[in-house]
Parts: C-alpha cells; sequence; structure tokens
C-alpha cells in the first residue's frame, strides 16, 4: 500500500472517505492490520491492560511504549502510526511533552496522541511548533477517569456537548491535526466533523466521525473481559487459541505429537550404529 500521510488524512475527509484506525502493539499484528489496509495504527496506552495485564493505563511509561512502537513501525512501514503519550509524560510540562513526544518521532511515528481539551492548547501548540504532529482526545480521556467519576461517556447534555464542540475547535486552531472522539453522542461528534478542518475518529461516536478505530484485542475477542457498549466484535479469536492450546496438550499428553512427519530423519545405518553404541 502506499504510505499513509497526514495529506493522505486530509483528503479522504475532503472526498468523504471513510479512515479505518485500530490499535497494534507488536510485529505480527502490525504485519497484518497493513495487509488488511488498515490507515492508520495507535500504539496505545491500552497497551497496559492488553499486553501488561494492568488494571488501568496509569502504570504505562514511555519506557514501555518505546519498544512496542519500534515494532509496529516495522510490520507497519507505510500506515500513518501514531504514539499514545501515556498518563504523566506530558502533563506537567510542555517541555516533558517536546521531549516525549521527539522520542516518539524518533521511532518512527507519524503522529502522537494525547488526552485532554482547552487546557491542552498550549500544549499542543508547543508541540506542533516543534515538529510534532498531534492527535488530540476528548471526550471520554481514561488517563482522567478518576477525575471524570469513572469510565462514563461525555457530552450527553447541553452545556458539555456543548463544550466539547468548542474544545474540538479550540484544540485544531492550536495546531492539531486530528481529533479523536471518544464516548460521545452522535449528535456531538457530527457537529464537531462538520466544523472541523481536521479528520476526526471516532470510537463509541457514531457513525458521521471522517474515521473509526477500535482496540483491536477487543474487535477479535482476544479476551473473554467486558467490553465498552461501542465495541462490536469481528472474530472470537480467543477462543479459537484456547481451543489450539488445549488440542496441543492432549496430543502432548497422549505422546501422540510430535509425529513422524515433525521430525528430521537420520539414515537407517547411522541410526542404527548410534542404537549399537548407545544400548538402552
Amino acid at each position: 500500500m502506499p504510505k499513509v500521510t497526514i495529506h493522505t488524512l486530509r483528503e479522504k475527509k475532503a472526498k468523504g472517505e471513510p479512515i479505518t484506525y485500530l490499535t497494534a502493539y507488536d510485529y505480527p499484528t502490525a504485519i497484518l492490520e497493513q495487509k488488511a489496509g488498515i490507515d492508520v495504527i495507535l500504539v496505545g496506552d491500552s497497551a497496559g491492560m492488553v499486553v501488561y495485564g494492568y488494571s488501568s493505563t496509569l502504570p504505562v511509561t514511555m519506557d514501555l511504549m518505546i519498544p512496542l512502537v519500534r515494532a509496529v513501525r516495522l510490520g507497519a512501514p507505510d500506515v500513518y502510526l501514531v504514539g499514545d503519550m501515556p498518563y504523566m509524560s506530558y502533563q506537567p510540562s510542555i517541555s516533558d511533552a517536546i521531549r516525549n513526544g521527539g522520542r516518539f518521532m524518533a521511532e518512527g511515528c507519524d503522529a502522537v496522541k494525547l488526552e485532554g481539551g482547552r487546557e491542552m492548547a498550549a500544549t499542543i501548540r508547543a508541540m506542533v511548533d516543534a515538529t510534532i504532529p498531534v492527535m488530540a482526545h476528548i471526550g471520554l480521556t481514561p488517563q482522567a477517569a478518576a477525575q471524570l467519576g469513572g469510565f462514563k461517556a461525555q457530552g450527553r447534555d447541553l452545556e458539555t456537548a456543548q463544550r466539547l464542540i468548542e474544545d474540538a475547535k479550540i484544540l485544531e486552531e492550536a495546531g492539531a491535526s486530528s481529533v479523536l472522539l471518544e464516548a460521545v453522542p452522535a449528535e456531538v461528534a457530527k457537529i464537531i466533523t462538520r466544523r472541523a478542518g481536521v479528520p476526526t475518529f471516532g470510537i463509541g461516536a457514531g457513525v458521521h466521525c471522517d474515521g473509526q478505530v477500535l482496540v483491536i484485542h477487543d474487535m477479535i475477542g482476544m479476551f473473554d473481559k467486558k467490553v465498552a457498549k461501542f465495541v462490536k466484535k469481528y472474530a472470537e479469536v480467543g477462543d479459537k487459541i484456547v481451543e489450539a492450546l488445549t488440542e496441543f496438550k492432549k496430543e502432548v499428553l497422549a505422546r501422540e505429537f510430535p509425529a513422524k512427519e515433525h521430525c528430521y530423519p537420520m539414515p537407517p545405518d547411522v541410526a542404527a550404529e548410534l542404537e549399537r553404541l548407545y544400548p538402552e
């Protein structure tokens, strides 16, 4: 596939052509997503749960994220790659944001993503000035779940809906090259997308966004944990993997695996001589 750039995404928005967007955290998954023609890959801080087994994204650090970005870039050299800024990698200061965003860019990212509304405008402006493209993330922002009172949809009343609409425009004016909308009503996302001069991406934000994103582990059924309302499962890969592992165990216990076709042959005369030299 041709290299996807921010110009590709803008052209798709202008033509009304939907943009596809998934997470990936490793080399083989990245290869598969590029083969499928996925436009954008996010190396998300959701790795905290789906890769490292944490209960939230908060323990994730830059040092945990960088190796994942390297692997995904190698597997999918032509997608638009976004590095997800971990908790406290950009909030403390603008210099922190620039330094850590720069680490992602040096590993081959095309942009970085950070959470927050208008309060992030100055940070985004400074990062863009430092040549770091930024995807803004508003609505349900998981890193601020404690402040939001949990993982709840945002913008469901007039006041908060208007604030989200205003936030999106403020962040675009600050230089954000795209905006991710998470768990907001479709009506709100439609207005934001219509007003935006940059691509919008939805995760639980309805069909009117320029692109749609899901966490790969959720949409292919890698875990049996409860998933968000907005997740559609396109496969139950986890069940298939358990079936395969169970069958492997069964065959090993029965000494059915490895069979003859899985072994390397030896000339009969050499085998006979070994048997003579090393009898039971």
